[in-house]
């Protein structure tokens, strides 16, 4: 047993109307928060109360909001598929929160009891929890989720008088201890022999000072860590909408003819994107509705409205022509003259938006050419002749390579490797196996004496080469097969190189750019790096972007040239 708690909100700011309480009471988005709030509690080292199938969830509410145990009736395929498992169990309460479930008899060490604050919809690293849970020496551990602990995240170092002096990237999710919080944070840990002892008359503190004084009074140890993680504050207009996005991401785009029959959708409308219907929605002609959104019971969207990430709450009535745009809208009593735009600015955005409704489907972060352009089309055709020719001139050394690879080392002739080809996309890249079968899982223990900087890895007389391996290498024979990765449109002749995901993840903006082009056998970077200590990675990301910028048929005809000198000079060196 594991439970949700939505504590009052005593210190809202004017202007502040409980958008927590609108979506609770509101469906479906009630429905999206209680299954988004018990998915997203740990799993981990959590406690065995929430094993098995009889495992449940609790929310508890404010008795005065009036929320009833609610049957969730929004139940197509793909929200059971996206939501399935855990449902919480609606709960009221009027001052403290009652703990509704028993304490097995038998209780492991260090068994821990969670409690998740309903405010936030909260997605956390558990695998870094779960370490935390393990190491730490408190009674009670309160969680905060962090996003700047993520993975792949910067942080600016300053110095005194708040100079800078330096950044650090962390390239892991971490965790890092943190003053105790002065309001009920996203989770409270507490071990199960010292529940007793927190709890009054069987139940929970409301305020957050009291649970503290009480843990003080009966000597317990506190601690707080902030945890890899984000969390979106449902009291707010941003984090309603933000959760909106987020988890709507879980389930299928809504379409005009799978929708519950108690609704009528015009088929002049549109719905594009992640758009969750309740029940008896009324969308009248030529109205648009783009996800993410959210559209409550009993709405009636009029004719020619426009609706776009946004979450209409039940019984509204959008007026024709009407734009609401990133916007909560809680009820009837809207005040539709603060959302309207003028005559012309409102056309503007109109049209924005079906443009933006065309194209969605076609955006991307990579760099497109024409189709008919040297670099989407004449590019490929020539790779594919010289692929040919490539492989129809190694044809017949190519069964005695494969023959003396064996022969000197067991295992397979060829090597294959993941990696990230056009627009992302995964492939296995050949080539002929230089190294004894299992080399590659070694690296990470040889990475302290690379000679290159950056995620490559590379060491002068690889003491994993086999003899046939390092003649294949010098002379670049290895990469031959490589020329059938060419051939199936995973490569080309001349590009970036190809490199697996975890190299690419260090660096985003860098590898939407080369991964706009597919990855070559020879590149620009591979005929120019000078290899000087410290700049091979800064120059294996100028000349990927500089190669995918100048991109033309002189570029790649150079690149040809030197490539071809390069191995010349290599093969003679040989012998």
């Amino acid at each position: 047993m594991q439970l949700i708690i939505i504590h009052r909100n005593k210190n809202r700011t004017i202007g502040n109307s409980n958008l927590l309480r609108f979506a609770i009471s509101s469906e479906p988005i009630a429905s999206l928060i209680l299954k988004a709030l018990s998915r997203g509690f740990p799993q981990s080292r959590v406690s065995s109360l929430c094993r098995g199938r009889n495992s449940k969830i609790m929310c508890a509410i404010p008795e005065e909001w009036g929320i009833k145990p609610c049957k969730i009736y929004y139940q197509p395929a793909a929200f059971r598929r996206a939501f399935s498992g855990r449902r919480a169990k609606i709960i009221s309460y009027t001052e403290d929160v009652p703990i509704c479930f028993e304490l097995p008899r038998r209780v492991k060490r260090r068994t821990w009891v969670a409690f998740s604050n309903g405010r936030f919809a909260t997605q956390i690293s558990e695998e870094l929890l779960d370490k935390v849970l393990a190491k730490t020496q408190a009674d009670v551990l309160a969680v905060n989720a962090q996003p700047e602990l993520l993975a792949y995240h910067e942080k600016v170092q300053l110095a005194a008088q708040n100079k800078v002096a330096g950044f650090r990237r962390v390239y892991t999710n971490s965790a890092e201890p943190a003053p105790l919080p002065i309001n009920w944070p996203h989770y409270i840990f507490i071990k199960i022999e010292v529940l007793d002892q927190v709890l009054v008359d069987n139940a929970l503190p409301e305020s957050f000072s009291a649970f503290l004084q009480r843990c003080q009074s009966t000597a317990l140890t506190l601690r707080a860590v902030n945890v890899a993680g984000v969390a979106s504050d449902l009291e707010t207009e941003d984090g309603l909408l933000n959760f909106c996005r987020t988890w709507l991401s879980n389930i299928r785009p809504a379409l005009a003819g799978k929708t519950r029959n108690s609704n009528m959708i015009s088929p002049d409308s549109r719905l594009a994107g992640k758009v969750l219907l309740g029940k008896n929605v009324h969308i009248g002609p030529k109205a648009i509705v783009i996800g993410p959104t959210i559209i409550s019971d009993n709405v009636k969207i009029k004719k020619g409205a426009v609706i776009n990430s946004s979450i209409i709450g039940p019984g509204v009535c959008v007026p024709p022509n009407q734009l609401v745009q990133n916007r909560v809208v809680k009820g009837p009593k809207c005040n539709w003259k603060r959302l309207n735009r003028s005559t012309n600015d409102f056309s503007k955005q109109i049209n924005h938006m079906k443009c933006d409704l065309n194209h969605r489907q076609h955006e991307d972060t990579f760099r497109n050419w024409p189709r008919f352009s040297y670099a989407r089309c004449f590019k490929r055709i020539a790779d594919c002749f010289a692929a040919i020719i490539v492989l129809i001139m190694f044809a017949p050394i190519m069964p005695f390579i494969a023959l003396a690879i064996k022969l000197t080392s067991p295992g397979p002739a060829f090597f294959k490797d993941k990696r990230q080809g056009l627009h992302g996309k995964e492939f296995c890249c050949l080539k002929f196996r230089s190294m004894p079968v299992g080399a590659d899982k070694i690296q990470d223990k040889l990475r302290m004496i690379s000679q290159v900087d950056g995620p490559q890895f590379k060491i002068k007389d690889d003491p994993r080469l086999t003899t046939v391996g390092r003649f294949l290498r010098d002379t670049y024979i290895d990469e031959v097969p490589q020329f059938f990765n060419v051939l199936l449109g995973q490569m080309s002749v001349i590009g970036p190189r190809p490199s697996p995901e975890v190299e690419n993840t260090l660096c985003p903006f860098w590898r939407d750019t080369r991964l706009s082009v597919r990855p070559g056998i020879t590149g620009l970077w591979q005929v120019c790096r000078t290899r000087q200590s410290m700049k091979d990675f800064q120059e294996w990301i100028h000349y990927d972007t500089e190669y995918v910028k100048n991109l033309s048929l002189r570029t790649d005809l150079w690149i040809c040239w030197q490539t071809a000198k390069e191995m010349v000079r290599n093969l003679i060196s040989q012998f």
